[in-house]
């Protein structure tokens, strides 16, 4: 993309979403997230119902009697993006690809971090991790992060949930809050490696996905292109038995989806890419308050 025109389209969606994080979002998202780091604070003697685990063995023996840590909140927290980049994002049928849509709510995040004082950082993958933007602070970072996530080329094309959910364990080492952001098309059991991830840190999913692959439109002979592998077919969409596979392949992969989610015990949210993000966002922040 064009140096100019690319400092168009940072600024533009800077402007948009950074307007919809302040207006908005910003209440939302800091009670929705807030306390989710917790660092030490002092002890105190042990008071019936404490949690046992809290006992500080240490402080116990020096003085003959239980004593217990206590924790307050960080008030600064850490935010990860997990950012699919993948082929498949490029589709849309509509007026917005779902890396359209993706860029948008990952940038309406970043700013509400920002605003929240948090610090930021994104994980680009495919099937591989493409790009680790470490956390930090400031404006300057954020317009850093919209530039890659309007301009950034993959060098994969496939995607694997497994391989940012294994690096988000292992490489951020202070409990954050992550966003995956992705259509959540892959064949491959990545369910453990969500639930790990969640254990140490609090991960949310947000689904984008385009109408089209929900409900195959009548339109006769359409010729085909999986973005990922490249394969090409044709498929008749006016057979009744052809849209109604493909209705029961996607109702399949989504109750799989949520299934996956709902076992890893991770909070989510599906957005089409026809609709309105800010309500979904709305309603996902609302859930957690």
């Amino acid at each position: 993309m064009e140096t100019s025109e690319l400092i168009k389209k940072v600024r533009k969606i800077e402007i948009k979403t950074r307007g919809l994080s302040h207006n908005i979002f910003a209440g939302q998202y800091h009670s929705a997230f807030k306390g989710r780091g917790m660092s030490f604070s002092e002890v105190r003697e042990y008071q019936y119902g404490d949690d046992v685990r809290d006992i500080d063995w240490n402080v116990t023996a020096r003085f003959n009697k239980p004593y217990v840590k206590v924790f307050e909140e960080e008030r600064e927290l850490t935010v990860m993006l997990l950012v699919d980049v993948s082929q498949s994002l490029d589709f849309g049928t509509v007026n917005k690809t779902k890396r359209d849509m993706l860029t948008e709510i990952a940038a309406t995040i970043a700013f509400a971090a920002i605003q929240n004082n948090d610090k930021i950082g994104v994980i680009f993958f495919s099937n591989v991790i493409e790009k680790f933007i470490p956390p930090q602070k400031g404006r300057k970072h954020i317009l850093y992060i919209i530039r890659e996530l309007i301009n950034f080329e993959p060098k994969n094309n496939g995607t694997e949930m497994k391989a940012p959910l294994e690096f988000l364990t292992n490489a951020i080492k202070k409990r954050c809050t992550a966003f995956i952001l992705s259509d959540f098309i892959d064949n491959g059991d990545y369910r453990n490696a969500l639930t790990i991830a969640n254990r140490k840190h609090d991960v949310v999913a947000i689904q984008v996905y385009d109408r089209r692959l929900a409900d195959l439109p009548d339109v006769g002979l359409l010729k085909i292109k999986d973005a990922e592998s490249g394969e090409e077919m044709y498929i008749d969409t006016s057979s009744r038995k052809v849209r109604e596979a493909h209705r029961e392949w996607w109702r399949a992969q989504s109750e799989k989806l949520s299934d996956t989610f709902k076992k890893s015990r991770v909070d989510s949210v599906s957005v089409r890419t026809d609709q309105d993000y800010v309500k979904a966002l709305m309603n996902l922040f609302t859930q957690r308050s």
